[in-house]
Formats: C-alpha cells, structure tokens, sequence
C-alpha cells in the first residue's frame, strides 16, 4: 500500500487530495512542524536524505518531489481511476498537454520561490533578536518585500488570474494533474486578504476546487492547507 509521509500545513496535501480523486487506498504517516522553527522533523530524512515532505512509499519504491509524485501515481494508477481522474493527462500534442506541462513547471519553478521568500522576510523580524536590531530588521524586510517580493507575486497573481478568466482549470474545461500542481499556489495566494479583493477569478477558482468531494476528504485527513 502507498503510504504517504505527510507534513502538516504543507505541499504534501495535494498528494493527498490526488490519492483521493483517484479512489486509490493508502497509509498517511503525519509529522508535526517543529512548534518554533516551524521547520521539518528530523524523523522525515529516515525516509529520504532530503528530509523534506511530500514523500511516498509505494511497492519498495521512495518517490520525492511534489511533480514527480503526482506524474508517478498518477502513470500507476490513473487508467482505473473513476470519473474524470482517468483522464488527469490530455493526450501529447494537444494545447491541453502544452497547458499541463507549463502549470506543472510554472508552480514550483517560478511561483512558489517568491511566495516562500515572502513567507520568510515577514517571519524574520518576529524571531527572537537584540532589541536594537529589530527596528534595522523589520526596516529591511518590508524594502524587501515592497521591492522584490511584492511586484514579482503580484506579476503571477496577475498572470493567474487572467487565465482563469477564460479557462475553467488551469489546462482547460476539464480537471487535470496542473489543478492539483498549482493547488497548494492558490491557497497561499488567497492567504494573503488582498489577493481575495483583487482576484475573483482566483478565488472562484478556489471555490471549484474546494468544493470537490474528494478535496473535502483530503481537507479531513491532512489538517489546514496553510499555516494560520
């Protein structure tokens, strides 16, 4: 049986929700975030070098990396899968592939690098820090955040929110593997209560989404998509 190491309030949910959608049993392993540092348990580099989460077992096999999990479950088990989870891949040559493979890419290559980066440079100057370095620290992080951050997300948020104006998911006007890709993107995105005023495109989105049953169950079993 699969089993997945899963890390709570991180991109490991979107394997969950996967797993669902493909009515595909497995075991969840759950390991909790370090209550200060926020950062990984060492218990998840027993399971791979990196340490990092998501991870599957699967019939002897590790499997890391968010993309690569999706694709390898996705080659194993979609062809059985019921509904539309059988058809998650658009056949090669079609727009819909060429949709499929940017979003898979555009998430984690281009996306989640600045919403991380800003996830740290407003954690900084909450960390325990000389009183006197604090006001310096606060000072730097939001120039830049305003400077660097700011304009390259609001660039994506842009980008994202044009597109879902004319598509019903990210590859077309059916569900596929860039949805569940860009999943743990949206949900960051809408974490910040700006993103939800200016993009309604986005947040009816997130709607779709969040309202599959099979997102639901996942939503059940994992615990929150972000942190509060």
């Amino acid at each position: 049986m699969i089993t997945v190491h899963h890390l709570e309030t991180s991109r490991s949910q979107r394997i969950l929700w996967l797993l669902e959608e493909l009515g595909q049993p497995y075991e969840l392993k759950v390991y909790k975030r370090h209550p200060l540092t926020k950062l990984a348990p060492p218990e998840l580099k027993q399971v791979h070098p990196l340490g990092k989460s998501p991870v599957i077992t699967d019939r002897g096999e590790v499997v890391a990396e968010s993309g690569a999990i999706l694709e390898y479950l996705v080659e194993q088990y979609g062809r059985q899968a019921p509904g539309d989870a059988a058809r998650l891949v658009p056949a090669v040559g079609t727009p819909e592939h060429r949709q499929v493979r940017f979003w898979m890419h555009f998430a984690e290559g281009s996306l989640m690098n600045w919403l991380v980066m800003k996830l740290v440079f407003m954690t900084i100057p909450t960390q325990p820090m000389p009183f006197f370095v604090k006001p310096i620290a606060r000072e730097l992080c939001k120039r830049v955040q305003k400077q660097l951050i700011d304009p390259n997300v609001n660039t994506s948020l842009a980008f994202i929110e044009d597109h879902l104006g004319r598509h019903t998911w990210f590859a077309g006007d059916q569900i596929s593997l860039a949805d569940f890709q860009m999943s743990f993107a949206v949900s960051a995105l809408l974490a910040r209560s700006d993103a939800v005023a200016k993009h309604p495109n986005l947040v009816a989105y997130a709607k779709r989404m969040e309202s599959r049953p099979a997102y639901q169950r996942a939503l059940a079993k994992g615990g929150p998509v972000v942190m509060g």
